[in-house]
């Protein structure tokens, strides 16, 4: 018995202040992606909505952190209760937990495991509020965040990655978010505009973005800090499978870019850089399931389908009505649902686990366990969140006015502007103060 004792303690993780110090990084890789988003979104709503946009994602900061340290870590990861939600009350105000206590089976803390995982509770809904860009009371949406990460984000985060939730049991693979986020944001963003409504001129009035170059900036922030998102979700750096996910992460997003390319100049007749900023974050979004099991030829073949599928896809609302502002179902829904299907397919066996897909002699079984998945997070989700925005609105509201949505959300929520043209000439007080021609000086400048 003390033989095996000794070998037992042996065996047993320690603490890697290597694989620590990389998963700090990460997390704080992954914090900044909810800025990235904000930038993103802000430039890509009219000028009247651009911090509106801003603090929708910043707002998500603040709310979801506090939850997280009340009570959602001990939801999304404590003991498994009916594989649908987790609880542990020695988590609640993240007490009782040791400075290095270790993360059941790794060698980095407790600490910043929880961390790292904050910071995609946090994000997840922040992509929500793309939809609804207008014509959101921002009191109602800080209230609807609080309210849907408990019922929502924080269950299916155990579902998907908690020990014992049902998603995890089955099998489904899900290397970093391909469910628990971008579905479950993708469903939640289409519940609640099916029930809040279109925006006022929408398919009349033009909305286009007010600044691609802002757009730009945010897909360039959120494409460096999803290497932390999903090269980090491997919880390590000893086997090789995260440094796997962390050259797939590139190769699929840079695929993804020239399919929605693409398709953009083959059914437009032009290369966008809104195009080109969507069909990056579209191949973000179908490699995070699939980055651990694929080959890099795979993540070729599964950011080319996404950029191509999500171009295609982000036309259908105008198809249905359904206002969705910023492409959220589109982008994120799509591209979440074909990443994680496409694991049945492109599964090597040779990444995160042996598990093999259809194209590599494995069959259609990890397909089916992928299809559970999807579609049980997508119906919680639509369902869930089309109800809380429901009772929202009949309480409280949801939208501003419609003369606020016209004059423009900025200044009714927040009584700031995001740009202040009063020093950019052309009004009263610059023609007043500028100096009177000197004779002659046209003809000069002509002769000149």
């Amino acid at each position: 018995m003390a033989s095996a004792a000794i070998t037992l303690a042996a065996d047993a993780p320690t603490l890697s202040s290597a694989n620590t110090g990389f998963m700090l990084i990460c997390s704080a890789l992954v914090m900044l992606m909810t800025p990235g988003l904000a930038f993103f979104y802000g430039g890509m709503v009219r000028v009247k909505s651009t911090l509106n946009m801003l603090m929708m994602s910043f707002i998500s900061l603040g709310i979801v952190t506090v939850l997280w340290v009340l009570y959602g870590f001990s939801m999304a990861f404590g003991t498994d209760s009916g594989s649908i939600v987790g609880w542990n009350s020695d988590w609640v105000g993240l007490s009782n937990i040791g400075l290095t206590q270790l993360w059941d089976g790794y060698t980095i803390p407790v600490f910043v495991f929880l961390v790292f995982q904050l910071m995609f509770a946090i994000i997840t809904p922040a992509l929500i509020s793309g939809a609804l860009a207008d014509r959101v009371k921002f009191t109602a949406w800080a209230l609807f965040v609080a309210l849907w990460a408990t019922v929502v984000y924080f269950p299916v985060a155990h579902w998907v990655w908690g020990a014992g939730g049902w998603a995890f049991e089955l099998g489904v693979i899900d290397f970093a978010g391909g469910t628990a986020v971008h579905i479950n944001a993708g469903a939640a963003a289409l519940g609640v505009i099916l029930v809040i409504g279109k925006r006022v001129g929408f398919k009349k009035d033009p909305m286009r973005p007010h600044s691609l170059p802002l757009v730009m900036l945010g897909a360039g922030l959120l494409w460096f800090g999803w290497f932390g998102f999903n090269a980090g979700s491997w919880l390590g750096n000893d086997d090789g499978v995260g440094a796997l996910m962390f050259v797939n992460t590139q190769v699929a997003t840079a695929a993804a870019v020239l399919g929605w390319l693409a398709y953009e100049k083959i059914r437009h007749g032009a290369f966008t850089t809104l195009g080109a900023a969507s069909g990056a974050v579209a191949g973000l979004v179908a490699i995070t399931p699939a980055g651990g099991a694929v080959s890099p030829l795979g993540a070729i073949a599964v950011g080319v389908v996404a950029g191509v599928l999500c171009a295609m896809a982000v036309g259908l609302k105008y198809r249905f009505g359904y206002d969705d502002s910023l492409d959220v179902v589109g982008v994120h829904l799509v591209g979440g649902i074909l990443g994680s299907l496409l694991v049945g397919f492109f599964a090597t066996g040779k990444g995160q686990s042996d598990v093999a897909g259809l194209f590599y002699g494995g069959g259609l079984d990890q397909f089916w366990k992928q299809c559970a998945g999807v579609f049980g997070v997508l119906a919680y989700s639509l369902v869930v969140s089309a109800i809380l925005a429901f009772l929202l609105d009949k309480t409280i509201g949801m939208r501003v006015t419609e003369d606020e949505e016209i004059a423009g959300i900025d200044q009714a929520e927040h009584a700031e502007t995001a740009y202040d043209f009063s020093g950019a000439g052309g009004g009263t007080a610059a023609r007043t103060a500028a100096p009177a021609p000197v004779a002659g000086a046209e003809s000069k400048k002509v002769d000149a």
